[in-house]
């Protein structure tokens, strides 16, 4: 039995706590509470806390706050979606209470427990009850009444452990969406999962490499029906290039890697540069192990799961065709000069955007964006991606369009990372994104000014997103199946719906009450310009006053998304 964590300890708990991450990606997935292929909770937790294993396991530490600080350090820098970042400030305020201690006994570490409960909230701007948050502070609670009656590392973990799994067991009376599809919060799950994991090493009951058992499904009653493992057992069909760090790096470790968390892996070598092509579950953990060996540079992943329901459902299957002509441009940027790490300010503004399709990103460039960071709905990029793009901008304020909900903390954790100023500017979506760039005034010498008069047009834009049911679900009285076209309107679902023309005509119902000037259709990667013309002219119609525009912007994961002002 410990009497108190030392730095060693410390490493091996978060290195177990990370294994158990990996292997209860999937059950953690599968508690998103939408319909809509988003649901990825599990995998931003682990890609964030892999980034902290990987920092960890490169050296050795002769304190627990030196230890600690590494942990908070990593964990901040690959912070991936809202559940990453709350997960890093969790670590970061038991960080700092940590600060300077060599051991940290049950008093100790349950006070730095409820450090990193109070950073949390304090980041979090309308905290949530029945979320991550609420599990956390009554964990922590439970911890530090423990240690104050004197119990030892051991029972302040089990106190713990015992309050958060209540706690995570209300959370689905708490939150009503919650309640309505009969599951638990995803991000308070996957805090549980690192407790016990953490639990486990402190008892010397598992060690770092060991595989850790998938967590049972929290909910039996889960609404959401699951893919059939033995059709397909790896789901992401993953494609990417990196450019090598060295052209004699040897990438043997890496297929080894690669090869024990998916199948059909082939690596194409050239002088330069590597493709790889692998079947996995966790294709986010390819492209971050991957990175080690180079600059991600293009990057292509298909659920084949859902290609299988789409031709199921009589659609045409996402495919990765358009790939082979993007590599064909690799030859050209070989050519280009390589961005210096922290580029000089040449001018006082500048602007980042997130986005992903060829046509948007070629769209933002137009519109004067200096730098884009490839991402969005289920590939939310890191802080550290945010942050290089930031660095790599020749401007000394560099404004940051996250262009998605679950980017907007990642993007805010970079102001105090970089030398340059930085502006978050919350854009939800991309429609909101390029109003915001048609509203930037690079000449408006005062940046608070144009922060406010960019908002001011970006709160004017309704944005209408068509996708696909990724699930049989029951949701906010709407009967959903496998496969139908769903449109959301500013994020509420609107609807879901047999065929395009149907949605199409109902979308415009909705979108009549904001009596728009202007609409703009953007179509996705699967969309044939065609079929974009047939669907917009239903809006056309019903608003003949209107200015409707069709866009191509090889978007995934959205048919269509549609900015209405």
């Amino acid at each position: 039995m410990r009497d108190y964590i030392d730095a060693a300890a410390f490493k091996e708990m978060i290195l177990c706590a990370q294994a158990a991450l990996h292997a209860n990606i999937k059950p953690i997935n599968e508690l998103n509470v939408f319909p809509v292929p988003d649901g990825d909770t599990g995998t931003n937790m682990c890609l964030t806390m892999q980034n902290a294993a990987d920092e960890l396991r490169k050296k050795d530490f002769d304190t627990i706050s030196a230890a600690a600080d590494c942990t908070a350090n990593a964990l901040l820098r690959g912070a991936r979606g809202n559940s990453g970042v709350i997960l890093s400030l969790l670590f970061r305020g038991m960080s700092r209470r940590m600060k300077g201690l060599e051991t940290a006994g049950s008093v100790e570490f349950a006070g730095a427990m409820k450090d990193g409960v109070d950073a949390a909230y304090k980041a979090v701007m309308k905290p949530a009850e029945g979320t991550i948050l609420t599990v956390s502070r009554l964990a922590s609670k439970a911890a530090n009444d423990a240690a104050q009656l004197g119990a030892d590392l051991e029972g302040v973990f089990i106190c713990a452990l015992k309050a958060g799994r209540n706690a995570l067991a209300e959370t689905q009376n708490q939150n009503p969406v919650l309640k309505k599809a009969g599951v638990i919060d995803a991000g308070g799950m996957g805090y549980i999962v690192i407790l016990e994991a953490m639990l486990a090493s402190l008892k010397g009951e598992i060690v770092s490499g060991e595989a850790a058992a998938p967590a049972e499904p929290a909910e039996e009653g889960n609404v959401f029906g699951v893919f059939d493992p033995s059709e397909i057992t790896f789901a992401y069909d993953t494609v990417y290039i990196v450019r090598k760090s060295d052209p004699d790096v040897d990438l043997m470790p890496l297929r080894e890697y690669l090869d024990s968390i998916g199948d059909s892996l082939v690596i194409s070598e050239g002088d330069e540069e590597f493709k790889v092509h692998v079947h996995t579950n966790i294709p986010g953990v390819a492209l971050t192990e991957s990175q080690k060996y180079g600059t991600l540079e293009l990057a292509k992943i298909e659920n084949m799961r859902t290609q299988h329901e789409d031709v199921s459902a009589g659609r045409k299957a996402r495919t990765t065709d358009d790939l082979a002509a993007v590599e064909d441009e690799l030859e050209q940027m070989e050519q280009q000069e390589e961005v210096p790490e922290v580029a000089e300010a040449e001018k006082q503004y500048g602007t980042v955007a997130v986005c992903a399709g060829a046509g948007l990103e070629e769209l933002f460039y137009e519109l004067g964006t200096d730098r884009i960071v490839t991402g969005g709905q289920t590939m939310n990029p890191s802080t550290d991606d945010i942050l290089r793009e930031i660095n790599h901008t020749p401007a000394s304020t560099v404004f940051v369009l996250p262009n998605n909900k679950n980017i907007i903390m990642a993007a805010e954790q970079c102001i105090p990372l970089t030398e340059k100023k930085v502006i978050v500017l919350p854009t939800k979506t991309v429609p909101q994104g390029i109003t915001a760039m048609l509203n930037f005034n690079p000449d408006n010498e005062d940046a608070e000014e144009l922060r406010g008069e960019m908002q001011t047009a970006v709160e004017k834009v309704h944005t209408a997103m068509v996708t696909y049911a990724a699930r049989d679900s029951d949701f906010d009285g709407h009967s959903i199946h496998a496969g139908e076209y769903l449109a959301l309107l500013d994020g509420a679902l609107l609807g879901s719906y047999s065929n395009i023309p149907t949605l199409f005509k109902e979308l415009s119902w909705a979108l009549d009450e904001f009596s728009p000037e202007f609409i703009t259709v953007y179509y996705g990667e699967n969309v044939q310009e065609e079929e974009a013309n047939a669907a917009s002219e239903t809006l056309s119609g019903n608003f003949p006053d209107a200015e409707v525009s069709v866009f191509s912007g090889g978007q995934p994961v959205y048919y269509y998304m549609i900015s209405a002002e």
